[in-house]
């Protein structure tokens, strides 16, 4: 192999596994929290935060990914995208919209233990 297909064959085998790491797991669980009634600011994707739509923050997943998330306490589920990063409390992995948190009927407590898998 010449060395400009051996550079771009390396490129190219970085860029992939880079994809990869930053994906993050398909499936994962821990403590969601959501977004109270005084945000009103813009997203880190750039969207006005809308508190009717089902979004998410997640601190590594790419903007744009569908997630499914569910409550095991009640069986609520609803799908959410992911257009913001957060949440920068440790021990939680995600932060729900406030139509979302409702969806899993977690407004009350605040947070509630979650697992998502990405659609």
């Amino acid at each position: 192999m010449n060395r400009g297909r051996w550079t771009a064959a390396l490129a190219l085998a970085c860029m992939i596994a880079s994809a990869g790491a930053q994906a993050g797991p398909k499936n994962f669980s821990g403590v969601a929290s959501y977004y109270g009634n005084h945000y009103h600011g813009r997203t880190a994707r750039g969207d006005r935060y809308d508190p009717g739509k089902l979004t998410a923050a997640h601190k590594t997943l790419p903007f744009g990914t569908r997630l499914r998330v569910t409550n095991p306490s009640n069986h609520r589920s609803v799908t959410v995208v992911v257009n913001d990063r957060g949440p920068f409390v440790k021990g939680r992995v995600l932060d729900l919209s406030m139509a979302a948190a409702k969806a899993l009927n977690m407004t009350a407590r605040g947070v509630a233990r979650v697992q998502a898998s990405i659609e």
